[in-house]
C-alpha cells in the first residue's frame, strides 16, 4: 500500500553546491534547490512546514553540510530526504565523496565522504529514508569508474532508497540554457505536471521507472536507484495528469467502480476523486441538488468541488456523496479518508506570524503629547 510522510514527522535537507575554484562550476544547481524545496512543501506534495525542509547552498565545510542533515536526522520520525546536487567525486581508492566549493578531483578531504553521511542517516530512526544524489562526474572521476551502477552500489543503505543520476560531467549534467540540471529538471517537471495515463498518486517507483524512460529517450544520464523493503511505494505528489479512465468506469456486474478514498494520501487527491465521484455519475450539478436530502443548493455543491482545502465540517460531505449514489458502507468509508486527512491537516503548525518591523520612532515623534520644547 503506498504511504504519504506524515508532514510533522518528516523532514528534508536539500545541499546544493553549484559555485567550484578547481572544478566546473554548475550554474543550474542553484536553481534547483528553490525550486525542489517549493514541491516539497507545497499541498500537492508533502507540505513541509518550511522550518522542516532545509535549504543548505554552497556548504563551504563538512559540517556546515552534515550538520543540518544531522539536526534533521534527530526529529525525523516518519521520513528523512536527503539531496545533494553538484560534483560527485572519487578519490584515489575509488571511494565516492561530495564536492564542496574549495574541492579538489581525487582528494576527499577536500569534501564530504559518503561515508560520513552514511553514518548519520544510518542512526536515524525514521521509517524511510530517501537519498536523492543528483551528482555529476568530471571526466577525468569518470575514467575511474568501474562501471555505470558504482554510484548507486556504494550510496546503498538499507532501509532506504536510492535515487541517483548517473556519473557524468558537468556539461551534461547541467546543459547549457537550460534552468535546472537534467536530471532534477526532468524528477521536477515530473512532480508538477504529472504523467499521463497514472494513477492519481505518484509514488518513488513511478517517478524513478518514467524518469529512465524520458532520460534515456533524450540521450541524457540515465538514473540509478538502490531500494530497500517498500520504499519504492512512498507517495511524491498528486499526478496532476491524472484522468479515470472511461473503461473502468463501470466494475464487474455493472456498478460503478468509485475511486478508492483510501488510495488518496493527499488533500488534493480527495478532492480530485470527490469531483471525479460526479462525473462518474452523469449527473447536473442542479441535478445533484435536487436529489440530495436534504436538498442542497447547487452554489454550495459547486464551492465543494472547486475547494482547494479540506472542509472544516463533514455533513454536506455525506449529503453530497448520498445523492451521487454510494452507498452507506461508502459513505463512511469517505468519511474515515476525510477525518485522517483532517487530522494531519490540523496536526501541522501553522506558520508563524511575522513581527512588524520596528523602526525608530523620528524625534518629532518622541516628546509628549501637548508638550513643546523651549526653545533657548
Amino acid at each position: 500500500m503506498r504511504a504519504l510522510p506524515d508532514p510533522a514527522e518528516s523532514r528534508a535537507v536539500l545541499v546544493g553546491v553549484s559555485r567550484y575554484s578547481a572544478l566546473e562550476s554548475l550554474p543550474a544547481v542553484a536553481n534547483n534547490l528553490p525550486a525542489l524545496a517549493d514541491v516539497l512543501t507545497g499541498s500537492a506534495s508533502w507540505h513541509l512546514p518550511s522550518d522542516h525542509c532545509s535549504v543548505i547552498a554552497e556548504p563551504q565545510t563538512l559540517r556546515d553540510m552534515l550538520d543540518p542533515v544531522k539536526a534533521a536526522a534527530d526529529h525525523a520520525k516518519d521520513t528523512l530526504l536527503v539531496y545533494f546536487a553538484g560534483h560527485g567525486l572519487l578519490d584515489g581508492r575509488g571511494e565516492l565523496f561530495f564536492g564542496l566549493p574549495g574541492s579538489v578531483q581525487g582528494q576527499s578531504y577536500t569534501g564530504v565522504t559518503y561515508q560520513s553521511l552514511r553514518e548519520i542517516v544510518r542512526d536515524c530512526a525514521a521509517q524511510r529514508i530517501v537519498i536523492i544524489l543528483d551528482c555529476c562526474m568530471s571526466g577525468r572521476a569518470l575514467g575511474l569508474m568501474g562501471g555505470e551502477d558504482l554510484l548507486a552500489d556504494q550510496a546503498e543503505i538499507d532501509g532506504s532508497y536510492l535515487l541517483a543520476a548517473a556519473p557524468e560531467n558537468g556539461r551534461a549534467l547541467a546543459p547549457p540554457g537550460e534552468r535546472y540540471t537534467a536530471f532534477t529538471g526532468e524528477f521536477l517537471r515530473v512532480l508538477r505536471h504529472g504523467i499521463i495515463g497514472r494513477s492519481r498518486e505518484l509514488d518513488l517507483n513511478t517517478v524513478y521507472q518514467w524518469l529512465r524512460s524520458e532520460l534515456a529517450a533524450k540521450g541524457r544520464p540515465v538514473p540509478q536507484k538502490r531500494d530497500r523493503n517498500t520504499a519504492g511505494r512512498l507517495v511524491l505528489a498528486s499526478n496532476p495528469a491524472y484522468r479515470p479512465s472511461p473503461a473502468s468506469a463501470r466494475a464487474s456486474g455493472g456498478e460503478t467502480a468509485w475511486p478508492d478514498p483510501e488510495e488518496c494520501h493527499t488533500v488534493l487527491a480527495f478532492l480530485e476523486a470527490l469531483a471525479e465521484v460526479r462525473a462518474l455519475t452523469g449527473l447536473t450539478i442542479q441535478a445533484l441538488g435536487e436529489r440530495a436530502e436534504p436538498s442542497v443548493a447547487p452554489a454550495t455543491i459547486s464551492r465543494l468541488l472547486n475547494r482547494r482545502t479540506l472542509p472544516a465540517t463533514w455533513k454536506t460531505l455525506g449529503i453530497y456523496l448520498a445523492a451521487c449514489g454510494l452507498t452507506p458502507e461508502q459513505v463512511d468509508a469517505w468519511q474515515s479518508a476525510w477525518q485522517r486527512l483532517r487530522i494531519k491537516e490540523q496536526s501541522r503548525p501553522d506558520p508563524p506570524v511575522p513581527a512588524a518591523p520596528q523602526r525608530p520612532a523620528p524625534p518629532w515623534r518622541v516628546r509628549l503629547p501637548g508638550r513643546r520644547r523651549k526653545r533657548p
